[in-house]
C-alpha cells in the first residue's frame, strides 16, 4: 500500500503541474456551447463590445498562449476607436465584465489617443514619434549646414556693430573723399585693403549711374560714391564662387600697385528678391585694353607705355614679398586684353583676379579654388591647351601667365584678333601671330617683336618672366625718352 500510495501521490502531483498554468474564462461563442458557456486556456480571456449594423455586440472569449502575439499587446486585444472596446486578463473568469464603446474623441486609457491600453502598442508609439523626430533632426542639420556654408562665403565681411576706435582714422566720416581713402589704404603698411567694416559703409551708400559692360559673371557699373566714380562688378548669385575668390585675392597683402586694378570694397545686396554680390574697384573710363585698341591708334611712346605698365602689374602679381607683412606669388590664369584696363594717364592695370592661384612657399602648397570657370582659349598656352601643365608646379602658371601676355603684346603692336581654333593652331600646327618684316626697321617694333618670341616658346620654361621683360622695356623706354 505505501508504493501504491506513492505512485498515487506523484500522478496527482504531475496533473496539478500541468494545470498549474491553465485558467478559466468566461464563453459566448458557439465553441463553447457544450461545456457550459466557459472555455479553458493557457492564455488569456478575452472580453469585447462593438457595434455591427448598429447594434452593441457583446462576446467573450479564450485566446490561446501562441496567439498573444506581439507580447505585452496582443493582436487579438488591441482596440478600434469609436467601433471595437477590446479587454484582456488572466485570471479565472476575469472577463465577466461589462464594456462600453468608446466614442471617437474619448477612449478609457488613451492620453491623446496613444495610450498603451489604446490601438497602439510600444512598437507603434516608438514609429509614431520616432518619425517626425527624425524628419526635424534631418532639418535642422541641413539648417546647420547651409548656415555654416554662408558663414563661411561672407566670413571675410564681419558683421560689426560696434565701431572699432582705433579706425577712426579711416572711417569714411562726410567730409572724407574717395582719395582719402584710397591713399589710407595705400599708406596704412598691409597693403590689403581698407577695414572691412569700411568696405561695407562704402558698398551701401554707392548709387549706381550707368552699365559700362557685361560677361559671364555679370555685370559692371559705373557707380558714385562723395563724390567720386567707382566701378560695380555685380555677381550673380550662381558666380558665388567667383566673387568670393576675386575679392579674396584683390585682398591678399601688399597687393596694391599702380598697374593692379585698385580693390576698394566687396559686399552683398538684398534687395528684396535676390541677392546681388558687389565688387567696388577703380573706375577707369577708357575701359579694357581690348576696346581701347579698337578706338584709337597706338604711337610708338603709347606702345611701349602700355606693355611695359603691363608687364609691371604682372611681374609684381608673380613676385613673392617675404616678411611679416610678405606677399605669396600669384599667377593669373586668365590674362587677356579684355582683362586688362586703360588708366587715364594710358597706362595699364591688370584686373579680373577670380581665376588667379596663389603660391605658398613655406609649404610649397598651390591654392587653387574650386572653380568651374576655365580661360580664355585664345589665350592659353600649348601646354593648358593639351593638358601636359604640372599644376603642383607654381613656375608652370606664371610661364602660361607670359604666353598670353605675349598675344597681348602682338594686339597692342597690330590691333587685330583670330577666331580659329586655337588648340590646332597653337599645339598641332604649332603656329604663333605672324610678326612683319618691317618691325625690323623701328627698334621698339623690333624689340617687341623679340619679346613676343621668346614669350612664345612651346617649352614653358624657356619663355621670359615678366620681370625680365619689364627691365627690357624700361630700358627701351629710356632709349626712346619716354617718360612713364
Amino acid at each position: 500500500m505505501d508504493h501504491l500510495g506513492l505512485l498515487l501521490t506523484i500522478a496527482l502531483h504531475a496533473a496539478l503541474q500541468s494545470t498549474s498554468n491553465a485558467i478559466w474564462c468566461n464563453c459566448t461563442t458557439l465553441q463553447c456551447d457544450k461545456t457550459g458557456s466557459q472555455c479553458e486556456t493557457d492564455g488569456a480571456c478575452m472580453a469585447s463590445t462593438s457595434f455591427i449594423d448598429g447594434l452593441e455586440q457583446h462576446v467573450r472569449a479564450c485566446i490561446t498562449f501562441d496567439n498573444l502575439i506581439p507580447p505585452g499587446q496582443p493582436f487579438y486585444c488591441l482596440s478600434a476607436e469609436g467601433l471595437l472596446n477590446t479587454h484582456c486578463c488572466y485570471t479565472d473568469y476575469c472577463n465577466s465584465i461589462d464594456l462600453k464603446v468608446p466614442s471617437v474623441t474619448s477612449q478609457s486609457g488613451l492620453v491623446g489617443g496613444f495610450g498603451l491600453g489604446g490601438p497602439w502598442g510600444p512598437v507603434e508609439l516608438v514609429a509614431v514619434i520616432a518619425g517626425p523626430v527624425f524628419l526635424l533632426c534631418l532639418l535642422l542639420m541641413l539648417g546647420v549646414f547651409l548656415f555654416q556654408y554662408h558663414q563661411r562665403a561672407y566670413s571675410h565681411r564681419q558683421r560689426l556693430e560696434v565701431e572699432d576706435p582705433s579706425c577712426d582714422h579711416l572711417y569714411p566720416a562726410k567730409d572724407r573723399t574717395l582719395q582719402d581713402l584710397i591713399y589710407d589704404m595705400s599708406t596704412s603698411g598691409s597693403g590689403s585693403g581698407l577695414p572691412l567694416f569700411v568696405q561695407r559703409t562704402v558698398a551701401r551708400t554707392i548709387v549706381l549711374q550707368e552699365i559700362i559692360g557685361k560677361g559671364r559673371f555679370g555685370e559692371v557699373w559705373r557707380g558714385r560714391w562723395r563724390g567720386g566714380d567707382v566701378a560695380v562688378k555685380i555677381f550673380s548669385s550662381r558666380e558665388e564662387r567667383s566673387w568670393f575668390r576675386e575679392a579674396e585675392i584683390y585682398q591678399t597683402i601688399m597687393l596694391r600697385h599702380d598697374n593692379i586694378l585698385g580693390f576698394i570694397a566687396a559686399d552683398n545686396k538684398d534687395n528684396g528678391t535676390w541677392t546681388q554680390l558687389w565688387l567696388v574697384s577703380d573706375y577707369h573710363e577708357h575701359g579694357s585694353l581690348f576696346d581701347y585698341l579698337n578706338r584709337y591708334a597706338v604711337t610708338i611712346e603709347g606702345m611701349i607705355k602700355l606693355a611695359l605698365s603691363a608687364a609691371s602689374g604682372l611681374a609684381h602679381l608673380h613676385m613673392e614679398i617675404l616678411g611679416t607683412q610678405g606677399k605669396p606669388g600669384i599667377a593669373h590664369r586668365d590674362l587677356k586684353s579684355k582683362n586688362i584696363l586703360v588708366k587715364k594717364n594710358c597706362t595699364c592695370a591688370i584686373a579680373d583676379l577670380g581665376l588667379a592661384v596663389r603660391h605658398e612657399s613655406m609649404t610649397d602648397t598651390i591654392d587653387i579654388a574650386p572653380n568651374q570657370r576655365v580661360g580664355t582659349k585664345r589665350y592659353m598656352a600649348p601646354e593648358v591647351l593639351d593638358e601636359s601643365i604640372n599644376m603642383r608646379h607654381f613656375d608652370s602658371f606664371k610661364c602660361a601667365d607670359i604666353y598670353a601676355l605675349g598675344l597681348v603684346y602682338w594686339e597692342i603692336a597690330r590691333r587685330c584678333n583670330s577666331g580659329e581654333e586655337m588648340r590646332k593652331v597653337v599645339c598641332d600646327q604649332k603656329l604663333r601671330p605672324n610678326i612683319p618684316n618691317w618691325w625690323q626697321s623701328y627698334e621698339a617694333l623690333r624689340v617687341m617683336g623679340k619679346i613676343m618670341r621668346e614669350c612664345w616658346y612651346a617649352n614653358g620654361a624657356a619663355r621670359l618672366t615678366a620681370l625680365r621683360i619689364k627691365k627690357t622695356l624700361s630700358q627701351l623706354s629710356v632709349q626712346e625718352d619716354i617718360k612713364i
